[in-house]
């Protein structure tokens, strides 16, 4: 690869110029509404994540009203961060991205206001219907029908739009972002439709036309690929950009991150079974699933120490850029849980883990650890120029954030790990005659009080994000609003 190709990511402004070739009018203003989107359903996803927290050291809270049950809000809070917080961020950096590395403007602003309002739209029916207990009850795809069909709209919009700006760019050569942003979104498609092939059996209900073993095998096929293609491929697009950008330099690899992109998308397919072990899943699949997400640690892996190094020369930054911390921290969430990851799905430590709260801790650990620390990095280093200000109105904000953040996930996670463990060992202990030694209820007594360390850390992360809150609100108001900045600025930004 050219010196000029693996530079792309320091300094994708625009397409090489020649004095003839006028500066190209990025479409920033739907770039900028998901930006605001991702920070304001972050806010409201990750407090409802700490309400129902806070729900299992207090188990009466909310008591007496039913669309504030755990078991109405755990699925708001899932898709609240992930479709909400996550796929803002996703598409508010993709259409970013993709008119900068191919030097074009967005394909259709209609389009694209398009995608922006329906995706809201879809948030808004799904913080209405799961609090009704209007739901599938399947794992990260509890929207009904009607909703469902909603969602594949906005998706073939937002494919169409993403993928046919791709095709009209002005630059050859297509920057790897862009690669793992397109693989998130065509496997996204394809998990989305076949997880939710259902029958209608009235407004808002319906009956998969899977059951049994099958519906299972189905469903975290769908359920392990959207942390493979939503929370990894597409986030990994994020990487690849802001990373050398932020850091002034080229990727460490171009190489490196072509092999990673094909080694993961090639096992990533497989390895859902891992979270069906000793079920009644046959065992070879079960095997096929542990066997391939050991296999997944190379690429990961190869991918995350890609990121590390590309700050080779400039570590120093990390002292006085905390958007750096943001995005290099990230990465070591990342390597932590795609090594945790694999490690859980074999079968003799899945016995141990599976049911407990190690669980919800290795979860996290990517959610908050390297989901959210990559998306906030990524926002807080793209949105200034785009409204029109030099720089996020206040930096040290920025550093407490971090700090907060970084705190609050590691108090999550590891009162989850230690209160998980517990558990698993607690169960499968017996007494000499096959009985077993502890109840349940004494399993819930020895891990109760990690409940409230896992609440402070929540609220840490909640406090970070109502500061990131203001942080974007006074830069809005230090800048100009996009559609009163000049096209010169929009091109430069």
């Amino acid at each position: 690869m050219s010196v000029l190709e693996t530079s792309v990511a320091a300094a994708p402004a625009r397409a090489p110029a020649t004095h003839r070739t006028p500066p190209v009018t990025y479409n920033d203003r739907v770039v900028v509404q998901f930006s605001l989107a991702t920070v304001l359903w972050g806010i409201v996803g990750m407090t409802v994540g700490a309400f129902i927290a806070a729900q299992l050291y207090w188990p009466d809270l909310g008591h007496g009203i039913p669309w504030l049950s755990y078991g109405r809000l755990r699925p708001l809070h899932t898709n609240a961060v992930i479709f909400a917080f996550g796929g803002s961020a996703l598409m508010a950096t993709s259409l970013h991205v993709v008119q900068r590395t191919c030097g074009v403007r967005l394909i259709s602003d209609r389009l694209a206001a398009f995608v922006f309002w329906g995706w809201q739209a879809v948030i808004v029916s799904a913080a209405v219907t799961l609090p009704l207990g209007l739901t599938q009850g399947k794992e990260y795809a509890e929207l009904e029908w009607p909703i469902d069909l909603l969602i594949t709209a906005v998706w073939v919009a937002y494919a169409v739009l993403f993928l046919g700006t791709i095709a009209k760019r002005k630059i050859p050569h297509i920057y790897v972002a862009n690669w793992f942003f397109g693989a998130f979104i065509i496997a996204v498609a394809l998990l989305h439709i076949v997880n939710n092939i259902a029958i209608p059996a009235s407004a808002f209900k319906s009956y998969s036309v899977y059951s049994g073993t099958v519906d299972a095998m189905v469903q975290w096929w769908y359920g392990h690929n959207a942390v493979g293609f939503f929370l990894t491929a597409g986030f990994l697009g994020m990487m690849y950009y802001f990373v050398p950008k932020q850091a002034q330099r080229p990727v460490y690899s171009y190489r490196l991150s072509i092999v990673h992109f094909w080694a993961l998308i090639a096992v990533y397919m497989w390895a859902g079974p891992h979270h069906l072990q000793y079920t009644a899943l046959p065992d070879w699949a079960q095997s096929l699933g542990m066997v391939f997400s050991l296999i997944l640690l190379a690429p990961s892996w190869g991918g995350a120490i890609n990121g590390v190094l590309t700050l080779s020369g400039v570590w120093h930054k990390l002292r006085t850029d905390p958007i750096l911390k943001f995005l290099v921290v990230s990465l070591s969430f990342y390597m932590m849980s795609t090594f945790e990851g694999p490690m859980m799905s074999i079968k003799t430590v899945n016995s141990l883990s599976h049911y407990t709260d190690w669980t919800i801790g290795h979860v996290h650990a990517g959610a908050l650890g390297w989901v959210a620390m990559i998306t906030i990095g990524s926002i807080y280093a793209m949105l200034p120029k785009l409204v029109g200000a030099e720089r996020m109105h206040s930096t040290k904000a920025i550093d407490l954030h971090f700090w907060l953040h970084t705190v609050g996930v590691v108090f999550y996670i590891v009162a989850m790990w230690i209160a998980g463990v517990t558990q698993g060992l607690m169960w499968r202990a017996t007494n000499p005659d096959g009985t077993l030694t502890y109840s349940f209820v004494e399993s819930l007594n020895a891990t109760y009080p990690y409940y409230l360390i896992r609440l402070g850390g929540g609220l840490l992360v909640v406090g970070g994000m109502l500061l990131m809150g203001w942080n974007v609100l006074k830069t809005l108001s230090d800048g100009r609003k996009p559609a009163a900045a000049p096209a010169a600025t929009l091109a430069r930004a």
